[in-house]
């Protein structure tokens, strides 16, 4: 497991702020030092050298979670999983016209 970061804030709508040591993948999940499933990475903000990440939760959420220590279970899809849009799915289906003489 790849360390993510520690928990920092806790906004009033109960997602967690995260202090990152490198930027997650947005949709990345996130685990406890126990490795229990913790929450999802929602938006990734801030400077690039130290970047904070908003994890939602369905967790009760209180204080004594802060400072606690959060990890990612590695692997890095560079996008992929994000899927393609009809749009880029190329000209495959459209017919050529044949090459004028």
């Amino acid at each position: 497991m790849d360390f993510l970061g520690k928990v920092t804030e806790i906004t009033n709508d109960g997602r967690i702020i995260v202090k990152c040591s490198k930027p997650p993948e947005i949709g990345e999940t996130v685990y406890d030092a126990k490795q229990n499933r913790f929450g999802i990475v929602r938006r990734v903000f801030g400077p690039v050298d130290g970047p904070y990440a908003s994890v939602e939760t369905k967790l009760a959420v209180t204080d004594n979670i802060r400072e606690t220590d959060l990890y990612t279970r590695g692997g890095n899809n560079n996008g992929k999983i994000k899927g393609r849009s009809r749009r880029n799915r190329g000209m495959s289906g459209v017919r050529k016209s044949p090459p004028r003489p």
